[in-house]
């Protein structure tokens, strides 16, 4: 069993498990499956919208794709979120990467 069909059974158990979409999402990115990837990313979103590690992805997801409107709307949201949990950490990497975002023509 690969690890996309792994982490697929472990989400017919746990289908709002966050970690487990955002795992798919980034397993889904290795394999060049970008849409895949966007889908199980906003599900995440959508479900748990304080997970904060979703935002700096999806928005690198969305840049990769050149959906430079989503990507920069998902980036200021998740700075937002960040701040509101404290985490400095992915918050100063999601500015970075917004400001990036606002650099790129």
């Amino acid at each position: 069993m690969n690890r996309i069909e792994t982490l697929k059974s472990f989400l017919k158990d746990n289908p709002n498990d966050s970690f487990l979409r955002y795992a798919l999402a980034l397993e889904y990115i290795k394999l060049g499956q970008n849409d895949e990837a966007v889908r199980e990313f906003e599900a995440v979103r959508n479900t748990d919208p304080e997970y904060v590690p979703t935002y700096y992805q999806l928005g690198q997801l969305y840049q990769k794709l050149g959906q430079k409107h989503d990507a920069e709307k998902t980036f200021r949201t998740g700075i937002t979120v960040a701040t509101k949990a404290g985490d400095e950490h992915t918050r100063s990497e999601l500015e970075a990467a917004l400001e990036g975002s606002l650099s790129v023509e």
